[in-house]
Order: structure tokens, then C-alpha cells, then sequence
């Protein structure tokens, strides 16, 4: 990406964008391949141009799985390459100056996969039309594209040029744009126009509203947009592969795009692989059925725990498996919900000695050897060694095993009375007993928690597992219903001084910690509730102060005040981390790597390695 030069912001041309929005400008007819100006794949030193052709069939666990094509099929505006850095995916190039105006240059003769051109219009339909229309977006676009609570001015310069302009600097932008789980800034209007009630004529969407038994318009454009959802066989896509089959399945279908706008070095279209296929199974039987060979590619639903046992059945499933780095900042992580409505509960979770000494009473060498061998790896929730953020004492402070101080920081804090059975009893008189809620999903969560059930027993604290599934998990962690969860750790356990520190601070509802205060955040204070104790502020006040700050110097400062409040306050208590993922790749797949990164954020697991490259070799 290159540094845009001055450019004059009156740039804005409102009778192209008038012809733009009412479709006025001709098109060419479509045809199938790629863009005029393709991007052209890097084959590193593990992969090979390859053959097209073939069915690639992966397990999944849930109907809702298919957003994990928009996640594995990986197109985004930018994206990140296997070394984690931001570069042109979609987008022809992107100009920045200063930090605050961005002009993104889209790819002449780039189609959506039913043939329709991809210009600016569907960028100015999902600005006006969709982001900050009250009935599909009540709270406005998202928060992430205001900065000092002004929102961003969009320009359409000509079919192929956009810019998104801002009075100060927005270092959000590009990584919300390259996420797993992407801001998108654009949708196909020429498709979903019909849903809309300012170009849809008003007896047919009305006829479509009933037909759909949705409440109003507003709910059915809702069901039929879901760039991320993946589950509308309609809608046009981007990605390689584009969904088939109509939900609820439970072999669900993709085929290739032809008009993905991505070709390898030899100039032959990508993705090779002509179709994906998702088995849904019962998340307990994903490492049976991959030991018998019943998956081309499998990470999701495998454990480090099914490392063996996958070995051993290399011979017979014709599959090879291999073991991934991982790069959360834990691999599990206990959270506190310092939002609970038990309001006993709550007033000690926010007391900072309690937070202490439930970490000081994890045993995690036991954990580490008992379940991983010994190949993991203790500390905090926080960055990982491979971070240039990373200091010993993030990881190492309030992590180790300590149970004489653990005991020492509970009696300072009052909680000297103890039951008939030796459980300290609440300022209210109850024992202490606590429901860790998990989301139910497979056994490793429930299997450690048994070991910190011991360890904790020796504070007087009794913990209980209830496993539910994961939406009412959620649920009820964002209620304040859930005490106490168990959930992967930090998304990103790598970054440096210029990614995004928003998972340390309340940003989001789905921080399990703190959700009504990340929920205030993502609203703009229309729900939730903001923070309310000192040190929550000041990461909100950090986190501001990055958002701001006009150097990476400045930044890498602001991350490492971030970082020290983080690790003292013990947010959440980090039981493992380092863990190994296994991946399963059939003997015939081609230019999946050996060693690798297995991250969510940056990354999106396979995402990031571009399984449009991927290919069979018969």
C-alpha cells in the first residue's frame, strides 16, 4: 500500500454517484474469469502452481458454520499475508495519507460471482442505504468507523474509487476491513435493491415480506444480506467459493466463483478446488470420523488430545497430521464476570485481591503436564514471546502457584468464615460455591477444570461446571445471569505497536469479563453500562490515546502502560497457553503448510494461507 499524495477532498462527484445509486451506467455483459487486473497469488517456498479440479470435504458442528467459508475463503478490501502484514486482497491498491484519509482502488472488471460489476456503488449503497439507515442499522454504521465521535466522509471519485476520509487519524480501519470477521463497507446493491423500500416497488416487497413472514421490510433485507453469515445461496459473493445450498442442511455445498479475481503465477483462475463440501456432525464425533478419513482438510472440533490417535490412524485415512503454533494469548482463560447481577458475587469479582489469588491457585504445571504432555505453556493471559511487545513479568505476574498467598490475599480481604465442609462462606452467609458455565462444546474445557476444582478446594472455593450450548452461553454471560466462564484467551497474542490493543480494554460485548461495558462501547452508549472502576477507565482512556497517536513509537508506549495494567489486574485467569492445534490434511492436498500459525485474529486459521491455492493431485 502505497502513501496517497495531497489530493483535494472536494473531489466528490454527486452526479456520478446519482447515476451510480439509480443504475443509470451502462455495463459491459458479463463473462466468466477473472478481473483485468488480477491479483496475482505468491506461491512460497511450500507451495506449487497447481491443477483445478476436485471436491474438498471438511466437518463442521453447527448449520451456522457456513460464515466459515467468508473466514477460510479469506477476500477482504486488504488482508494479511502469511507474515501477518496488511497488503492490497480485493482492491487493486490503497493510498493513505497521514493516516486519516484512505482512497481504495477497486480492480477493472472485477465481478460479484453472479457477473454483475463490482464498483463503488455497492460501497455508497451500504453507506447511505444500509449503515446509516435507521431501520437497518438503529445504532448507525459501526463504532469503529468513528473517530472523536465523527463519523467518516465517503466520496465515490469514479466507478473505481473510494475514500473514506476522517479530520484525525483512524489506525482501525484496515485491520476491521482484513478481520476474520470483517467490517464489510460494501454489498452487492444491485442485488439486494429489491429488498429496500427506497428502490423496491412497494406492492411486490410487500408481497415478498409476507411471503417471507418477516415483520417489515426492514427484517427481510436483514435475513437476505449476510455477507458474513454465508447462508443465503442468493447473494452474491466475492469469495472463492459461493454457498448452494439453502439452510437448514446438513451437507451443505459451495462451488467456486468464477469470477474470483485472484489467478496464480501462471495466470490460471483461482480457487483450483471446484467445490467444498461441510458435513454438520456431532462436534464429539469430528475426530472419529476425520481418524477415518471422512474429511480432506479438519481442524475444527480437533484437539490436541486427538493428536495420537490421529497419528495412529495415518495409515488408514489417508490423511496426514500435522501440529500448528497457536497464538492466543491463552489457550483457555477462567473470566470473572465483573458484570455479574449477583451483586455479592459481583463486588468480589471487582475486588482485585480476589482476582489474585484465584490465579495464584492454578496449578498450571499440573495442567500442562497432565493434559498436554508438558508442551505447553504457563503465565497470564496476555502477549506471547513471539510479540516484540513481550516482557517476562506480563506473562509471569499473579501466575504462579502460590496457594499460602492465595490463602493470605482471601483472609486479608474478610472471607475468614468457613462452612460445615470448609468452604469460605460470602459476606452473606453463603458458601462459596461457583457455576463456571462453559459452552459445552467438547470435553478438554470440563477436563481441566476438574484440576483446578482440586486446587481451588484448598482456598475454600468450590466450582461447578455447566455446560450449555454456545449461544446460550453467551447469552447469558452478556445478561450477567453467568458468575463465571471458561473461554479461549486472547485472540491476538502476537501483535506489535501498530495492531489494534482493543481486546485489553471494554470494547466489545464479547469480552466475557466485562460485556455490559464492552456492550456500551460497541453501542455508543445507547445499551450496556460504562466502566466503572478506575483501572477500566484508564484502558479505555489508553486505548483512545492509541487510536490518536500519530507514531509507532507513541503507540508501542500506550501498548506497554496497556499491558502492565492488564497483567497486574488479572481481567481473567489464564490456565494454559502454547497449546499445539492438530490439522488434518488428506495425502493428495497440496500447498497446506507443515508449520504454521492456527489464529483466529490475525489470520483466520486457514484463511490467511489461501485455500484458493490449495489443490488435489488427481
Amino acid at each position: 500500500m502505497s502513501k496517497m499524495p495531497s489530493t483535494p477532498r472536494s473531489a466528490r462527484l454527486a452526479p456520478l454517484a446519482l447515476a451510480l445509486a439509480l443504475g443509470l451506467l451502462a455495463s459491459p455483459p458479463a463473462h466468466a474469469g477473472p478481473p483485468d487486473e488480477p491479483s496475482v497469488a505468491e506461491l512460497n517456498g511450500y507451495k506449487t502452481p497447481g491443477k483445478p479440479g476436485g471436491d474438498l470435504k471438511m466437518l463442521v458442528g453447527r448449520t451456522k458454520d457456513t460464515r466459515l467459508m467468508v473466514v477460510y475463503g479469506y477476500a477482504r478490501l486488504v488482508a494479511y499475508n502469511e507474515s501477518f502484514e496488511l497488503v492490497p486482497d480485493i482492491l487493486r491498491d490503497v493510498e493513505v495519507e497521514d493516516g486519516r484519509i484512505f482512497t481504495l482502488h477497486l480492480r477493472k472488471g472485477h465481478r460479484w460471482s453472479d457477473g454483475e460489476p463490482f464498483t463503488s456503488e455497492d460501497f455508497r449503497y451500504w453507506w447511505e442505504d444500509v449503515a446509516n439507515n435507521e431501520k437497518l442499522s438503529p445504532t448507525g454504521p459501526p463504532a469503529l468507523l468513528y473517530v472523536d465521535g465523527e463519523a467518516p466522509e465517503v466520496e465515490l471519485l469514479d466507478e473505481l474509487t473510494v475514500r473514506y476520509s476522517w479530520p484525525k487519524a483512524n489506525p482501525f480501519f484496515l485491520p476491521a476491513v482484513a478481520g476474520a470477521t470483517p467490517t464489510f463497507i460494501y454489498m452487492p446493491a444491485h442485488y439486494l435493491k429489491q429488498f429496500h423500500e427506497k428502490y423496491a416497488d412497494p406492492d411486490k416487497l410487500a408481497s415478498m415480506v409476507e411471503q417471507a413472514q418477516a415483520r417489515d421490510w426492514a427484517q427481510l433485507h436483514g435475513r437476505k444480506d449476510g455477507m458474513y453469515n454465508f447462508d443465503n445461496p442468493e447473494l452474491p459473493t466475492l469469495q472463492p467459493w459461493q454457498v448452494v445450498t439453502p439452510p437448514p442442511a446438513t451437507h451443505i455445498v459451495f462451488e467456486r466463483n468464477e469470477h474470483f479475481h485472484r489467478v496464480d503465477p501462471n495466470g490460471q483462475q483461482l480457487p483450483y478446488i471446484d467445490r467444498v463440501v461441510f458435513d454438520v456432525v456431532d462436534d464429539n464425533l469430528i475426530p472419529v470420523k476425520t481418524g477415518a478419513g471422512e474429511t480432506d482438510l479438519q481442524s475444527r472440533g480437533l484437539f490436541f488430545k486427538d493428536y495420537t490417535f490421529l497419528k495412529e490412524s495415518e495409515g488408514r485415512s489417508n490423511l496426514r497430521t500435522y501440529l500448528w503454533q497457536t497464538a492466543r494469548g491463552a489457550h483457555l482463560a477462567i473470566y470473572p464476570n465483573l458484570n455479574a447481577n449477583d451483586e455479592v458475587w459481583r463486588e468480589l469479582f471487582r475486588d482485585l485481591r480476589f482476582r489474585r489469588a484465584l490465579s495464584l491457585g492454578v496449578n498450571r504445571d499440573e495442567i500442562n503436564q497432565i493434559m498436554y504432555f508438558g508442551l505447553g505453556m504457563g503465565g497470564a493471559n496476555t502477549v506471547l514471546p513471539q510479540s516484540p511487545l513481550y516482557e517476562p513479568e506480563y506473562r509471569d505476574t499473579w501466575a504462579s502457584y502460590d496457594l499460602e498467598k492465595a490463602n493470605a490475599l482471601l483472609d486479608e480481604i474478610g472471607l475468614t468464615e468457613r462452612s460445615s465442609d470448609d468452604l469460605r462462606l460470602l459476606p452473606d452467609g453463603r458458601p462459596m460455591e461457583i457455576i463456571v458455565e462453559t459452552a459445552g462444546e467438547e470435553t478438554e474445557q470440563s477436563d481441566i477444570l476438574e484440576l483446578v476444582r482440586e486446587s481451588w478446594l484448598e482456598l475454600g472455593i468450590k466450582i461447578h461446571t455447566k455446560p450449555s450450548q454456545r449461544e446460550v452461553f453467551r447469552n447469558r454471560v452478556f445478561a450477567g445471569d453467568a458468575l463465571m466462564s471458561i473461554w479461549y484467551g486472547l485472540e491476538n497474542g502476537i501483535p506489535t505497536a501498530d495492531m489494534d490493543p482493543s481486546e485489553f480494554a471494554p470494547t466489545s460485548q464479547q469480552q466475557l469479563q466485562w460485556p455490559k461495558w464492552g456492550q456500551y462501547h460497541e453501542t455508543k452508549g445507547t445499551a450496556g453500562e460504562p466502566p466503572d472502576i478506575p483501572e477500566a477507565k484508564k484502558l479505555m482512556e489508553l486505548f483512545e490515546a492509541w487510536r490518536a497517536a500519530g507514531s509507532t513509537e507513541e503507540r508501542r508506549e500506550i501498548w506497554h502502560q496497556i499491558l502492565d495494567i492488564y497483567s497486574s489486574q488479572v481481567y481473567s485467569i489464564a490456565l494454559i497457553s502454547g497449546v499445539l492445534q492438530p490439522v488434518a490434511v488428506r495425502n493428495t492436498l497440496h500447498n497446506v503448510p507443515e508449520e504454521a500459525v492456527y489464529n483466529w485474529e490475525p489470520g483466520a486459521q486457514f484463511g490467511v494461507y489461501r485455500p484458493d491455492t490449495f489443490w488435489f493431485e488427481q
